[in-house]
Parts: structure tokens; sequence; C-alpha cells
């Protein structure tokens, strides 16, 4: 299994969130995103289209999860050839699932999971064949960041799972080591210690969508809403991030490339 192409690429991004319609036109006027219903759903759900490609969905959280005091949030899907083998892999791994698995007619199969830190990501398994790989445009997620309790021992969770290898370790002085990976040629993104201001705050995975200009869309950000929590910021490398909340709570973060 370990030698599918499929196995540890990110293949959809989904936000749960708690007003479908803010968050449709939020992102929308942020990322440059259209949107398209998808039918197959016995819910509202909405697709985020880069042109004619679906990237990810939102929908209205389930009243299952708002009780359970889960805010907004969204959902990064690894794509896998088995959903059972994975998941056994998982559990091996000191991982454990947090949600049965789920069948989409003509799209595929899907489970959350939670890592040994506590961070969720979720499994799918296609039903067809996903598009090519290539590196990320405008409107895509281009950046995947882990912020966790132990990064040495998540990094060495998702390597053993999906293959992901650290290709950089990058020193961040008081704030520790930033250990950036990627899987075969693309660069996929970075794990750190969590800063001590998000003590509080459980492990997770950040999303960070690529847009042609950061600073344009910090304005459109604080016009429609939403909250700047970090940046922007200039990286190593000349890249432009800065880390974000929508209206609804959910935490993402924006991307732009060096010219």
């Amino acid at each position: 299994m370990t030698a599918s192409p499929m196995l540890g690429r990110p293949l959809w991004y989904e936000l749960m969130t708690s007003d479908l319609g803010a968050a449709e036109s939020f992102y929308k006027t942020i990322v440059g995103w259209t949107t398209a219903p998808f039918d197959g759903s016995p819910m509202p759900y909405t697709m985020w289209m880069r042109g004619s490609v679906p990237i990810g969905g939102a929908m209205t959280m389930p009243a299952e999860i708002t009780t359970m005091g889960i805010p907004p949030h969204w959902m990064m899907y690894v794509g896998t050839p088995s959903i059972e083998e994975t998941v056994a892999h998982v559990e091996r791994l000191g991982g454990m699932a947090v949600s049965p698995i789920i069948e989409v007619p003509v799209v595929g199969r899907f489970r959350a999971m939670r890592d040994p830190q506590g961070a969720h990501f979720s499994l799918y398994q296609p039903q067809s064949e996903p598009r090519a790989e290539a590196p990320p445009q405008n409107g895509d997620v281009s950046w995947h960041e882990l912020m966790t309790t132990d990064a040495v021992a998540a990094k060495a969770f998702y390597r053993d799972l999906f293959g992901w290898q650290e290709t950089s370790v990058m020193d961040m002085g008081p704030m520790g080591s930033y250990h950036m990976f990627g899987r075969g040629p693309l660069p996929m993104g970075g794990m750190m210690n969590k800063p001590a201001e998000l003590a509080s705050v459980p492990p997770h995975w950040l999303c960070y969508f690529q847009v042609p200009d950061v600073h344009a869309a910090v304005e459109r950000v604080k016009a429609n809403g939403g909250q700047i929590l970090n940046g922007p910021m200039e990286v190593p490398g000349g890249d432009w991030i800065v880390q974000a909340m929508d209206p609804q709570g959910a935490a993402f973060a924006l991307h732009q490339r060096k010219a």
C-alpha cells in the first residue's frame, strides 16, 4: 500500500461552519472561489470551485458536533487506496478513529481520525482516480501546517503512515524548530510545537490558501468580518503569509508565492 501514489496525498478540504451562506460569501470574496451545490448530499453541501475544479466543500455543522463544543473548522482529507488498512495502521501507530466510515455514492468513503497528539484529519478513499497531481495554483491549498505538542513524534507518525518525509528544519529561536515535509518532489507543509500563546488550543492542522496578493486579501478579511491572528509576514524565500479567522470562528491562513 505504501507504493500507492494516492496514499498520503491531500485530496479535499472541508469547512464545517455555523452559517453556510455567510461562509460562502466570505471565502468567495477572500480567496476568489466560486461555489456549486453538490446534489448527491442528503443535506445542503457546497463545493468550493477553482475555475471548473472542485477543491473542497462546506456544510453546516451537524447538531451532534455543535453540542460537543467543537467550533467551526476546516478538515483535511488525505487519500488512501484502502480505508480499512490505513485505519489499522493509524491505530498501530497510536492514533484512533473518531467517526464511523461514511460512504457517499459515486464519490468515495471517508473516516475522521485523530493522531497520537490529538490533531484531527480524515481519510478519503475516492471511488474514481483523482485529478493529476500538480504544484498549487491560486485558489488551491498550498501549505499544510501542524501545530502540536510533540513535533518530533508527529513527524514520525505521519512519515510511517503516509510516507511524508522531512525536507528541512528551520530554527525558529525561542519558538523551537519548524519541520518542513513533502511527498515526492512536492513540498507540502510544516510541523512545529505550539507556542505558549496557543497552550489552550488543541493540536490542529491549519490550511493555507494561495492568493495572488496577501496584503489585498488582508484588507478583504477585515472588511468582511474576519479577524487577523498573525501577520502578514514575509517568510524565508520571499513568500508572504497571514493567519486569520473567519466570521464564524474557523481558522485559516493565506499564502502568496514570491513573484
